[in-house]
């Protein structure tokens, strides 16, 4: 072999070897990249563990919590809100009731006939309107100068048999589903917004007397006869058709619990006794918070950047508002220090609330063998042109470790309600039955979530207790449940009585 093809051959080899080391290097370094992305995965879900223990002592924690607001305002980071709802439906309610329900970014309004015992709800529609961005924003009137003309709409359409007889005005159940300070069961004025509203100039105002405001301006003719809250509303609805509801939970944007109270059992009542001797509690449980949750940095920087840092703890691990969020954060991290979707970060992950939670309910509940959806869910909300099913296999354990933290911990708050009425255990062996009317968009329609949170609140109550305690779905209850306090509140009852 001559000179030239020997300095060939070895610069050939050269290149040879600096090329496989070039491709070895890679793949270490692919290798590291992976490794940090599991780790990232596996921390992640150590400090969202929510074993039993920790869950008992959560529930321990609400229980006092809820003494505490109990005794006086002020008193707790939960509110414990006096409702002013003595009287919850019972299926004897006649006649062509109204409802407007404000929970989050939509609103309705509906129309509900009651027929009484025999009949029941005979006849319900609802109109439905998104809010735009910005009058979440704006200012009072802005906001409910547009739900007024909705309303006032709603009421022009209505066919000639809805019409009420004569001498007798329109009444509304107006669900306000923001912390609210009542003081009667037609007013209140507003604690503190949450679910991104933010509308200063409100917060301490009458919202009945300012909703009523606008709809003399829009010529709305009817009158708010009972304010509440959608988790009220909800326990209203469930009560009208099971005299043994005596809790209701939300799960949906926010999340909220309700339950009876003895009226001897709050402290801070001072006014007479009501002749049920019972009184319905707005817990405002979106705002407890106890050393016991398990935060992680992300949920830290998420509360940080928020409307309302240090506030609604609890719903920003648990509402559907958040969960998305909370997902996008950790694959954010993932995406910049182990590189999950290549070289780089793709700009929409960057964007806060780009990932909404029903996007990761429906990846959660992919079960194609490829994971098909969370590769078209990634493509189509994030814009990352392709990903391996590896990388796929971890988005939906992230999905799975997010809910699964949401849902056991709503199931530890339910607990704690449980213990606080002293229906965690069984009576002189006597079984008393207790049912929780849940409602909102988590709840119904994420169902591993669903199954998660009715699975863990049987864990905890054991066999002996869980089979006297059930859930149900009380459907819409912030509306129709507004409608039937509208009604067990109405002005003509009380002068007929």
């Amino acid at each position: 072999m001559g000179k030239v093809a020997v300095v060939a051959a070895v610069a050939g080899a050269a290149v040879v070897c600096v090329g496989a080391a070039v491709i070895v290097r890679e793949r270490m370094k692919s290798s590291s990249k992976w490794g940090k992305a599991l780790a990232i995965l596996k921390e992640f879900e150590e400090k969202c563990a929510t074993p039993e223990s920790r869950l008992r002592q959560v529930a321990d924690a609400m229980t006092v919590e809820m003494h505490a607001g109990l005794a006086s305002e002020n008193g707790s980071k939960l509110k414990m809100l006096i409702s002013y709802v003595d009287n919850l439906p019972n299926g004897d309610e006649d006649g062509v009731y109204y409802a407007l329900d404000l929970g989050g970014t939509n609103f309705r309004v509906l129309r509900v006939q009651l027929g009484g015992k025999e009949k029941g709800i005979v006849h319900q529609e609802f109109a439905e309107a998104s809010i735009p961005a910005d009058l979440m924003v704006g200012s009072a009137e802005g906001l409910f100068d547009y739900i007024a003309a909705e309303l006032a709409r709603f009421i022009a359409e209505e066919e000639e048999k809805f019409h009420q007889p004569p001498g007798r005005n329109r009444e509304l159940g107006f669900t306000f589903s923001f912390p609210v300070m009542q003081t009667s069961i037609s007013s209140g004025s507003l604690i503190r917004w949450t679910k991104g509203f933010s509308i200063d100039e409100l917060v301490g105002q009458d919202v009945v007397a300012e909703l009523t405001k606008a709809m003399h301006r829009k010529g709305a003719d009817i009158r708010v006869t009972a304010l509440v809250n959608d988790t009220i509303g909800t326990l209203a609805g469930g009560r009208y058709t099971r005299d043994d509801v005596s809790i209701a939970v939300i799960l949906g944007t926010g999340t909220n619990a309700a339950y009876v109270e003895r009226a001897q059992a709050i402290p801070k009542w001072h006014g007479p006794l009501p002749k049920s001797g019972d009184m319905v509690i707005n817990m405002e449980w979106g705002n407890f918070r106890s050393s016991h949750l398990p935060l992680t940095e992300y949920d830290h920087a998420m509360d940080a950047e928020s409307l309302n840092p240090g506030e609604q703890i609890f719903e920003k691990i648990m509402g559907g508002m958040y969960l998305g969020e909370i997902l996008r954060r950790v694959l954010l991290r993932m995406a910049e220090e182990a590189a999950l979707f290549g070289d780089v970060v793709p700009n929409k992950l960057k964007i806060p609330f780009v990932l909404r939670t029903p996007e990761m309910s429906a990846m959660h509940h992919d079960t194609s063998s490829d994971l098909r959806v969370v590769g078209e869910k990634l493509k189509k909300i994030l814009e990352v042109p392709s990903t391996s099913l590896k990388v796929r296999r971890v988005v939906v354990e992230l999905c799975n470790i997010v809910a699964t933290r949401g849902a056991r911990l709503a199931a530890a708050g339910i607990l704690g309600i449980l213990k606080k009425t002293g229906k965690d255990t069984l009576k002189d062996g006597t079984p008393e039955r207790t049912v929780i009317a849940m409602d909102g968009g988590l709840y119904e329609h994420y169902t591993e979530h669903r199954k998660c949170l009715e699975n863990t609140l049987k864990e905890l109550l054991g066999d002996e207790v869980s089979p006297h305690v059930e859930m149900i779905h009380s459907n819409d209850g912030s509306g129709i449940g507004a409608a039937l306090l509208a009604a067990s509140h109405s002005e003509y009852l009380k002068s007929s009585s």
